[in-house]
Protein backbone atom coordinates (compact mmCIF):
# COMPACT_ATOMS: atom_id res chain seq x y z
CA UNK A 1 0.00 0.00 0.00
CA UNK A 2 3.42 2.23 0.26
CA UNK A 3 3.64 4.99 -2.42
CA UNK A 4 6.89 6.61 -2.65
CA UNK A 5 7.08 10.01 -4.33
CA UNK A 6 9.69 13.28 -4.90
CA UNK A 7 8.86 16.72 -3.89
CA UNK A 8 10.77 20.21 -3.92
CA UNK A 9 9.63 23.34 -2.21
CA UNK A 10 10.79 26.53 -1.86
CA UNK A 11 12.58 28.52 0.67
CA UNK A 12 15.61 26.34 0.63
CA UNK A 13 13.53 23.08 1.36
CA UNK A 14 14.33 20.42 -1.35
CA UNK A 15 14.43 16.68 -2.17
CA UNK A 16 12.07 15.94 0.33
CA UNK A 17 11.60 12.43 0.77
CA UNK A 18 8.42 10.61 0.87
CA UNK A 19 8.71 7.61 3.40
CA UNK A 20 6.17 5.84 2.19
CA UNK A 21 2.09 6.14 2.59
CA UNK A 22 -1.06 4.73 1.03
CA UNK A 23 -3.17 7.25 -1.08
CA UNK A 24 -2.25 10.78 -0.45
CA UNK A 25 -1.35 11.15 3.26
CA UNK A 26 2.62 11.32 3.20
CA UNK A 27 5.38 12.61 5.30
CA UNK A 28 9.33 13.12 4.39
CA UNK A 29 12.39 14.27 5.19
CA UNK A 30 15.36 16.20 3.94
CA UNK A 31 17.39 13.40 2.58
CA UNK A 32 16.67 13.22 -0.81
CA UNK A 33 17.34 9.10 -0.55
CA UNK A 34 14.67 6.47 -0.98
CA UNK A 35 11.90 5.49 1.60
CA UNK A 36 11.14 1.67 2.28
CA UNK A 37 9.54 0.03 -1.32
CA UNK A 38 6.10 -1.86 -0.96
CA UNK A 39 5.81 -4.68 1.23
CA UNK A 40 8.22 -4.15 4.37
CA UNK A 41 11.50 -4.35 5.32
CA UNK A 42 13.70 -1.71 6.31
CA UNK A 43 16.03 -1.57 3.59
CA UNK A 44 15.34 0.42 0.23
CA UNK A 45 17.49 -0.19 -2.79
CA UNK A 46 19.95 2.15 -2.61
CA UNK A 47 20.25 0.97 1.33
CA UNK A 48 19.26 3.92 3.20
CA UNK A 49 16.65 2.84 5.96
CA UNK A 50 13.30 4.26 5.41
CA UNK A 51 10.98 5.07 8.81
CA UNK A 52 7.82 4.55 7.28
CA UNK A 53 4.18 5.70 8.54
CA UNK A 54 1.93 2.82 8.21
CA UNK A 55 -1.75 3.05 7.41
CA UNK A 56 -4.75 0.27 8.62
CA UNK A 57 -8.10 1.56 7.26
CA UNK A 58 -11.44 0.86 8.04
CA UNK A 59 -13.56 0.93 4.66
CA UNK A 60 -16.98 -0.46 3.54
CA UNK A 61 -18.05 1.17 0.74
CA UNK A 62 -17.91 1.29 -3.49
CA UNK A 63 -15.55 1.91 -5.83
CA UNK A 64 -16.27 5.37 -6.58
CA UNK A 65 -15.40 6.77 -3.06
CA UNK A 66 -12.68 9.74 -3.19
CA UNK A 67 -10.60 11.36 -0.45
CA UNK A 68 -12.31 13.45 2.43
CA UNK A 69 -13.58 16.95 1.20
CA UNK A 70 -12.73 19.27 4.43
CA UNK A 71 -15.15 21.30 5.35
CA UNK A 72 -14.51 25.16 6.41
CA UNK A 73 -12.68 25.00 9.89
CA UNK A 74 -9.68 26.14 11.72
CA UNK A 75 -7.65 23.16 12.23
CA UNK A 76 -4.42 22.94 10.18
CA UNK A 77 -2.39 19.66 10.84
CA UNK A 78 1.33 20.15 11.78
CA UNK A 79 2.88 20.81 9.14
CA UNK A 80 6.92 19.78 10.10
CA UNK A 81 8.33 18.21 12.91
CA UNK A 82 11.16 15.35 13.85
CA UNK A 83 11.26 11.51 14.11
CA UNK A 84 13.67 8.96 14.37
CA UNK A 85 15.36 7.33 11.32
CA UNK A 86 19.17 5.97 11.66
CA UNK A 87 21.02 3.60 14.36
CA UNK A 88 24.38 5.06 14.80
CA UNK A 89 25.75 2.53 12.08
CA UNK A 90 23.53 3.48 9.54
CA UNK A 91 24.19 6.99 9.93
CA UNK A 92 27.50 6.59 9.07
CA UNK A 93 27.35 4.48 6.32
CA UNK A 94 24.93 6.83 4.67
CA UNK A 95 27.31 9.58 5.51
CA UNK A 96 30.56 7.43 3.65
CA UNK A 97 27.49 7.72 0.44
CA UNK A 98 28.92 11.29 0.21
CA UNK A 99 32.11 11.59 1.31
CA UNK A 100 35.19 12.64 -0.61
CA UNK A 101 36.64 10.16 -3.18
CA UNK A 102 40.61 10.01 -3.82
CA UNK A 103 40.99 10.28 -7.90
CA UNK A 104 43.45 8.41 -8.19
CA UNK A 105 41.97 5.53 -6.74
CA UNK A 106 38.21 5.94 -6.59
CA UNK A 107 37.70 5.29 -3.12
CA UNK A 108 36.65 6.90 -0.06
CA UNK A 109 39.28 8.98 1.31
CA UNK A 110 40.59 7.05 5.09
CA UNK A 111 40.31 10.53 6.37
CA UNK A 112 36.53 10.97 5.68
CA UNK A 113 35.41 10.44 8.75
CA UNK A 114 37.89 12.12 10.98
CA UNK A 115 36.84 14.22 13.91
CA UNK A 116 32.97 13.25 13.11
CA UNK A 117 31.35 11.69 16.21
CA UNK A 118 28.38 9.32 14.82
CA UNK A 119 27.36 7.77 18.58
CA UNK A 120 28.70 4.22 17.54
CA UNK A 121 28.22 2.35 21.01
CA UNK A 122 25.95 5.45 22.27
CA UNK A 123 21.99 4.26 22.65
CA UNK A 124 20.06 6.80 20.76
CA UNK A 125 19.25 7.57 17.39
CA UNK A 126 19.80 10.01 14.62
CA UNK A 127 16.65 12.25 13.85
CA UNK A 128 15.53 14.19 10.85
CA UNK A 129 13.09 16.98 10.25
CA UNK A 130 10.29 15.42 8.60
CA UNK A 131 7.65 17.40 6.67
CA UNK A 132 3.68 16.48 5.80
CA UNK A 133 4.15 16.14 1.88
CA UNK A 134 0.60 16.51 1.00
CA UNK A 135 0.88 20.08 2.92
CA UNK A 136 3.71 21.66 1.11
CA UNK A 137 2.23 20.36 -2.29
CA UNK A 138 -0.84 21.80 -1.91
CA UNK A 139 0.06 25.26 -2.40
CA UNK A 140 -2.05 26.70 0.75
CA UNK A 141 1.06 26.57 3.48
CA UNK A 142 1.90 29.61 4.77
CA UNK A 143 5.50 31.19 4.66
CA UNK A 144 5.58 31.72 8.74
CA UNK A 145 4.38 27.81 9.27
CA UNK A 146 7.28 27.40 6.44
CA UNK A 147 9.81 29.65 8.93
CA UNK A 148 9.03 28.11 11.92
CA UNK A 149 9.91 24.50 10.55
CA UNK A 150 13.50 25.76 10.10
CA UNK A 151 14.05 25.72 14.08
CA UNK A 152 13.90 22.16 13.90
CA UNK A 153 17.45 20.65 13.41
CA UNK A 154 17.72 19.04 9.90
CA UNK A 155 19.70 16.27 11.84
CA UNK A 156 20.17 15.59 15.39
CA UNK A 157 21.90 12.91 17.32
CA UNK A 158 18.85 11.87 20.26
CA UNK A 159 19.57 9.90 23.00
CA UNK A 160 17.31 6.99 24.03
CA UNK A 161 14.27 8.24 26.48
CA UNK A 162 14.87 11.69 25.36
CA UNK A 163 12.82 12.45 22.66
CA UNK A 164 12.97 16.64 21.32
CA UNK A 165 9.99 18.92 21.96
CA UNK A 166 9.25 18.59 18.06
CA UNK A 167 9.38 14.86 18.20
CA UNK A 168 6.58 12.96 15.85
CA UNK A 169 3.26 13.02 17.61
CA UNK A 170 -0.18 11.74 17.61
CA UNK A 171 -1.47 14.80 16.30
CA UNK A 172 1.01 14.84 13.23
CA UNK A 173 -0.17 11.05 12.94
CA UNK A 174 -3.70 12.12 12.79
CA UNK A 175 -3.30 14.90 10.13
CA UNK A 176 -1.26 12.27 7.76
CA UNK A 177 -4.31 9.77 8.70
CA UNK A 178 -7.39 12.87 8.09
CA UNK A 179 -5.43 13.38 4.36
CA UNK A 180 -5.99 9.45 3.79
CA UNK A 181 -9.26 9.14 4.55
CA UNK A 182 -11.61 8.16 1.74
CA UNK A 183 -15.34 8.54 2.18
CA UNK A 184 -18.09 6.80 0.10
CA UNK A 185 -20.44 9.05 -2.27
CA UNK A 186 -24.04 9.16 -0.22
CA UNK A 187 -25.94 5.95 -1.30
CA UNK A 188 -28.90 7.51 -2.04
CA UNK A 189 -32.34 6.18 -3.58
CA UNK A 190 -34.78 8.81 -5.26
CA UNK A 191 -39.04 7.96 -4.77
CA UNK A 192 -39.76 8.47 -7.46
CA UNK A 193 -36.73 7.56 -9.47
CA UNK A 194 -34.74 9.95 -10.90
CA UNK A 195 -35.73 9.21 -14.57
CA UNK A 196 -39.31 9.33 -13.65
CA UNK A 197 -39.99 12.41 -11.60
CA UNK A 198 -43.23 14.56 -11.80
CA UNK A 199 -43.95 18.37 -10.87
CA UNK A 200 -45.13 19.16 -7.80
CA UNK A 201 -44.21 15.75 -6.40
CA UNK A 202 -42.40 15.61 -3.37
CA UNK A 203 -38.95 13.42 -3.77
CA UNK A 204 -39.02 10.91 -1.63
CA UNK A 205 -34.68 10.04 -0.25
CA UNK A 206 -33.49 6.84 0.90
CA UNK A 207 -30.36 5.23 1.42
CA UNK A 208 -29.71 1.83 -0.43
CA UNK A 209 -27.90 0.77 2.28
CA UNK A 210 -27.19 2.26 5.71
CA UNK A 211 -23.36 3.85 6.27
CA UNK A 212 -20.74 3.35 8.26
CA UNK A 213 -18.28 4.82 9.93
CA UNK A 214 -15.08 5.04 8.23
CA UNK A 215 -11.40 5.09 10.65
CA UNK A 216 -8.11 5.04 9.39
CA UNK A 217 -5.22 3.94 11.71
CA UNK A 218 -1.63 5.81 11.68
CA UNK A 219 1.25 4.17 12.98
CA UNK A 220 5.05 5.21 13.65
CA UNK A 221 6.81 2.22 15.06
CA UNK A 222 10.76 2.72 14.49
CA UNK A 223 14.05 2.74 16.85
CA UNK A 224 11.95 2.62 20.06
CA UNK A 225 9.46 5.36 18.96
CA UNK A 226 5.47 3.64 18.87
CA UNK A 227 3.30 5.55 17.98
CA UNK A 228 -0.73 5.46 17.00
CA UNK A 229 -3.74 7.38 15.87
CA UNK A 230 -6.60 6.73 13.97
CA UNK A 231 -9.32 8.86 12.51
CA UNK A 232 -12.89 8.08 12.61
CA UNK A 233 -15.47 10.05 10.53
CA UNK A 234 -19.31 9.14 11.30
CA UNK A 235 -22.11 9.62 9.18
CA UNK A 236 -24.58 12.62 10.38
CA UNK A 237 -26.29 14.75 8.05
CA UNK A 238 -27.73 14.93 4.74
CA UNK A 239 -28.52 17.66 2.70
CA UNK A 240 -30.46 17.42 -0.75
CA UNK A 241 -30.39 20.34 -3.33
CA UNK A 242 -32.50 20.08 -6.02
CA UNK A 243 -30.19 21.49 -8.59
CA UNK A 244 -32.68 23.92 -10.01
CA UNK A 245 -34.44 27.41 -8.71
CA UNK A 246 -37.50 25.82 -10.16
CA UNK A 247 -38.00 23.83 -6.95
CA UNK A 248 -39.68 24.48 -3.69
CA UNK A 249 -37.76 23.59 -1.60
CA UNK A 250 -34.61 24.38 -3.24
CA UNK A 251 -32.79 22.37 -0.17
CA UNK A 252 -33.50 19.79 2.76
CA UNK A 253 -31.69 19.05 5.30
CA UNK A 254 -31.76 15.69 7.33
CA UNK A 255 -30.21 14.35 10.37
CA UNK A 256 -29.06 10.70 9.88
CA UNK A 257 -30.22 8.01 12.39
CA UNK A 258 -28.80 4.94 13.84
CA UNK A 259 -29.34 1.66 12.57
CA UNK A 260 -27.94 -1.54 13.30
CA UNK A 261 -25.28 -1.91 11.05
CA UNK A 262 -25.27 1.88 10.50
CA UNK A 263 -26.95 5.35 9.86
CA UNK A 264 -29.76 5.69 7.23
CA UNK A 265 -32.44 8.27 6.42
CA UNK A 266 -35.77 7.64 4.79
CA UNK A 267 -37.20 10.95 4.30
CA UNK A 268 -41.01 10.07 3.23
CA UNK A 269 -42.23 11.33 6.67
CA UNK A 270 -39.83 14.17 6.93
CA UNK A 271 -41.57 17.66 7.10
CA UNK A 272 -38.91 18.78 4.33
CA UNK A 273 -38.90 17.27 0.85
CA UNK A 274 -38.00 18.58 -2.61
CA UNK A 275 -40.85 19.20 -5.48
CA UNK A 276 -39.92 20.52 -8.33
CA UNK A 277 -42.08 22.94 -9.86
CA UNK A 278 -41.38 22.83 -13.19
CA UNK A 279 -40.56 20.40 -16.09
CA UNK A 280 -36.99 19.60 -17.13
CA UNK A 281 -38.04 19.30 -20.93
CA UNK A 282 -36.02 17.59 -22.99
CA UNK A 283 -32.79 17.81 -19.99
CA UNK A 284 -32.15 17.33 -16.60
CA UNK A 285 -31.53 18.78 -13.32
CA UNK A 286 -28.17 18.07 -12.02
CA UNK A 287 -29.63 16.64 -7.88
CA UNK A 288 -27.00 16.61 -5.53
CA UNK A 289 -26.62 14.84 -2.03
CA UNK A 290 -23.37 15.92 0.01
CA UNK A 291 -23.37 14.07 3.53
CA UNK A 292 -21.46 15.69 6.34
CA UNK A 293 -19.01 13.62 8.31
CA UNK A 294 -17.66 14.28 12.29
CA UNK A 295 -14.49 13.52 12.30
CA UNK A 296 -12.97 12.66 15.57
CA UNK A 297 -9.42 11.07 16.57
CA UNK A 298 -8.09 8.75 19.07
CA UNK A 299 -4.14 8.71 20.19
CA UNK A 300 -4.67 4.93 20.07
CA UNK A 301 -5.01 2.51 16.97
CA UNK A 302 -8.58 2.12 19.17
CA UNK A 303 -11.41 3.98 17.04
CA UNK A 304 -13.54 3.82 20.23
CA UNK A 305 -10.77 5.42 22.19
CA UNK A 306 -11.32 8.87 24.28
CA UNK A 307 -11.62 11.89 21.04
CA UNK A 308 -8.79 14.57 21.41
CA UNK A 309 -8.24 17.69 20.76
CA UNK A 310 -8.02 19.97 19.10
CA UNK A 311 -11.10 19.15 17.29
CA UNK A 312 -10.43 17.85 13.44
CA UNK A 313 -12.64 19.76 10.70
CA UNK A 314 -16.01 17.42 9.50
CA UNK A 315 -15.74 15.73 5.83
CA UNK A 316 -17.93 15.77 3.05
CA UNK A 317 -18.80 13.44 0.39
CA UNK A 318 -21.35 14.39 -2.14
CA UNK A 319 -22.77 12.68 -5.13
CA UNK A 320 -24.46 13.91 -8.18
CA UNK A 321 -27.52 12.87 -10.22
CA UNK A 322 -29.59 14.21 -13.39
CA UNK A 323 -33.46 14.11 -12.80
CA UNK A 324 -35.74 14.06 -15.72
CA UNK A 325 -38.71 16.58 -14.17
CA UNK A 326 -42.25 15.66 -16.45
CA UNK A 327 -45.67 17.18 -16.42
CA UNK A 328 -48.08 15.09 -14.89
CA UNK A 329 -50.76 14.64 -18.13
CA UNK A 330 -54.28 14.64 -17.33
CA UNK A 331 -57.69 13.35 -18.99
CA UNK A 332 -60.56 15.50 -19.08
CA UNK A 333 -64.04 13.11 -20.15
Amino acid sequence: MNRLARTTAASGIAALLTLGYAGTASAGDGTGSSGKPPGGGGTSGDGAIGANVQFETNFKGDSGADYIAQSEGPWEPPLCWTQPKFTPKQYKEEQKKTAPIDPNTGKTLPSWNDGKDFHEGDEGAWWYRTYAVDQLKSGNVKLGDMEKCTTIKGVQWVEEGDPPQDAISPLALAGLAYAETKLPAPPVTLRPAAGNQFVNLPTHVKFGAPLERVWVTASFNHLGVNLNATTVATPVALRVDAGTGFADPKTCNYDLTKAKSGYKVDTSKAGCNIAYQKSSGDGSYPLQAQITWKVTWTDSADPDGPAQQPALPDGLSTFEQDVTVKEIQSINR
